[in-house]
């Protein structure tokens, strides 16, 4: 996840270099249910409304937590499907607040009404995530369901009123990419306290006309109008978070932007992007899906690393015998092509892998969903790699 937010922080007010922080141990994403009432386009977990066989049981949840607090782990997300869904799932929350976690609940909203918002405020959430996929119709369209956005909305409401901290998720496609500068307004007009810009981690075109991609255009419009909202922010001081995922290439394209409009602070901020590292999938992010199988991310569901039925979770982390593992804990990471080649390997870290792994079946192959051109990467006409880095004018869409 790239802290937009952070870093423009850090150009407002800049701050000496400290000593880089390293986790104890991993944020888990939780799957606790398959089960959805919605069926959205780009669901990676493809719920559905109905109950999957197989899913860890109350006591089985408090199981692992104990071995999560052992392994140090800081921060639970209760994710789904729909986890409000699970019948259980204020004992869990409630309990996992008990045990000292960081705790996030990420929902779609529209099961967050007034006959539960009170049990949902009572749990102390840390954060709640609602899933908003653009304005009213285009909502509605991707949820496949009339309504979906009114309900959404007043969920997020709802939550706001009660002094949760509340945030929007964003993932932008071809098809609703329209409706970001309408979101981007709601997110100030509503007063919520985070937006999230989710990439659709697709498997990409490759590296021909890269410069001329239409998926690749549309993400770097995105992109500067998401620096320019946050810039604008902090220039009148409203605290909102921007963040991204699912695109490590976003902290590689900030510093671009950076060394544009504050060449000054461009070697501040490239050395704080460095010291974020990028990508950390099967590092720093960690996922457990509803049957108890352990994923370097959510996005690597087809690959198990092990379950917490037959291990605890804090073993099969480090068990670094699975060649994918192995590979993502290797520092640098052991990359090809454009990404090996790339002068800011430092700051991405090789993007994140699976994209990689389902176009070419090579994890370690290029991204194809990195949206920089061969010069802003250092990579001359040739092929050859430049030793410094060039000064980029950002293009508009």
């Amino acid at each position: 996840m790239f802290r937009i937010s952070q870093y423009m922080q850090e150009i407002m007010t800049p701050q000496a270099l400290g000593p880089k922080r390293t986790p104890p141990a991993p944020v888990v994403i939780w799957n606790l249910i398959r089960r959805c009432n919605l069926t959205c386009k780009h669901c990676y977990s493809i719920s559905a409304d109905k109950d999957f066989p197989g899913e860890l049981s109350t006591d089985e949840i408090f199981t692992v937590m104990d071995d999560l607090q052992r392994f140090r782990v800081p921060v639970l997300i209760l994710s789904g499907g729909e986890p409000l869904l699970r019948p259980d799932i204020f004992e869990i929350a409630k309990h996992a607040k008990a045990m000292g976690f960081y705790l996030g609940l990420s929902s779609n909203g529209t099961l967050i009404d007034a006959t539960n918002i009170e049990r949902i405020a009572q749990c102390d959430f840390n954060y709640v995530g609602i899933s908003l996929d653009g304005i009213e119709a285009t909502h509605d369209r991707f949820r496949r369901m009339k309504g979906a956005f009114a309900a959404s909305l007043r969920g997020i409401r709802l939550c706001r009123d009660l002094g949760l901290k509340i945030g929007v998720r964003f993932t932008m496609t071809q098809d609703n990419a329209h409706d970001l500068p309408k979101l981007l307004k709601l997110v100030e007009d509503e007063g919520i306290d985070r937006f999230y810009f989710s990439h659709l981690n697709y498997a990409g075109r490759g590296n021909k006309n890269r410069q001329d991609d239409a998926q690749h255009r549309l993400t770097r419009w995105a992109m500067d109008l998401l620096f320019d909202t946050c810039w604008d922010y902090q220039q009148r001081a409203l605290n909102k978070e921007f963040t991204t995922g699912n695109n490590d290439a976003d902290g590689v394209y900030f510093l671009l932007w950076a060394q544009k409009n504050f060449p000054e602070k461009a070697e501040l901020v490239r050395a704080k992007l460095a010291q974020w590292g990028g990508n950390s999938s099967g590092v720093n992010v960690a996922n457990i899906d509803n049957l108890g199988n352990v994923h370097p991310d959510t996005m690597w569901w087809h690959h198990t690393l092990g379950n917490v039925r037959q291990r605890p979770f804090s073993e099969i982390w480090m068990d670094t015998s699975d060649p994918l593992l192995a590979g993502l804990k290797q520092h640098p990471r052991s990359v090809s092509g454009r990404c090996g080649q790339c002068l800011h390997f430092d700051i991405c870290n090789g993007n994140t892998r699976v994209r990689a792994q389902q176009l070419t079946g090579d994890p370690w192959a290029e991204d194809p969903g990195c949206y920089l051109d061969d010069d802003e990467i250092g990579i001359a006409p040739g092929g050859q790699r430049l030793t410094v880095t060039p000064y980029i004018k950002i293009r508009k869409l």
